[in-house]
């Protein structure tokens, strides 16, 4: 708790505008939760506030962790500023859209069932694709900068980075058959709240486990930095091998997916 805490107020010292939209995040997170229990509409057999609840959390904690982990570059303040309202603002435009749709009773990804539906679907490409190009700059400067932490936790957040991208480009496989399910359409038998399919093939999975790494993997790193009573090339041999173990899961749940086979057959 006490690294949440400080995330929190290094974010809110830093960068008020992001610690505002990371708040915006939380309390329509709530607004869904809400909509959960006293709406009965559903878009392809779940809630329709099921999707915009987990963008909801997913993206604030997304933009919390970027927040964070800007501070440990040695950028400028106004280079520092530029990436974390780029990020910020995007993905609050994207997850707005996202609720809109919810708010229509519609769905908002892989939906061309109108002009105006598949304008939207295409402007939260463009916001994603905004994000992964400064994911890429985020590795990078990762890999070839000194960070403002110890080395085992500057490996990590660059693994972590490549994690995100690769996560990313599952989205990417996503888009191209439009649809999350291999195997059978959307919207079939699905775990809940998840809803990953429990029937066939789903690619949200690896997209899901991916698109963490950049917060489990530095969790790890940060851990093992200030538990593990030994020499820093021991921890950064540990904090590569997690991130390897990681990227194999990753792509088992990916080829599992690709075959049709559900992730929690139930």
């Amino acid at each position: 708790m006490r690294l949440v805490k400080h995330i929190f107020n290094t974010v809110k010292k830093e960068s008020p505008i992001l610690y505002a939209i990371v708040l915006i995040h939380i309390v329509f997170a709530l607004v869904c939760i809400v909509g959960i229990f006293i709406d009965e509409r559903t878009v392809t057999g779940i809630s329709v506030w099921i999707k915009p609840f987990k963008f909801w959390i997913s993206g604030g904690i997304y933009i919390l962790t970027l927040g964070f982990f800007v501070t440990k570059y040695p950028y400028s303040t106004k280079k520092k500023n530029i990436l974390r309202n780029i990020v910020s603002w995007t993905l609050l435009l994207e997850t707005g859209i996202i609720f809109y749709q919810a708010v229509r009773g519609v769905r908002s990804h892989y939906n061309q069932d109108s002009m105006f539906d598949g304008m939207l679907f295409a402007a939260m490409g463009i916001l994603i694709a905004i994000n992964v190009l400064v994911m890429i700059w985020l590795a990078v400067d990762a890999a070839r900068l000194k960070l403002k932490v110890a080395k085992p936790i500057q490996i990590a957040i660059c693994l972590g980075w490549i994690v995100v991208i690769v996560g990313s480009w599952v989205g990417g496989q996503m888009i191209g058959q439009m649809s999350h399910n291999v195997g059978v359409a959307d919207g079939g038998e699905g775990l809940p709240i998840l809803n990953w399919s429990t029937v066939a093939g789903d690619l949200r999975v690896a997209h899901f486990v991916a698109l963490h790494g950049i917060q489990i993997i530095p969790l790890f790193a940060w851990i093992l930095v200030k538990k593990w009573k030994t020499t820093t090339r021991n921890k950064v041999i540990a904090v590569i091998l997690f991130g390897l173990i990681f990227a194999v899961c990753i792509a088992y749940v990916f080829y599992q997916a690709k075959q049709g086979i559900p992730f929690i057959k139930l």
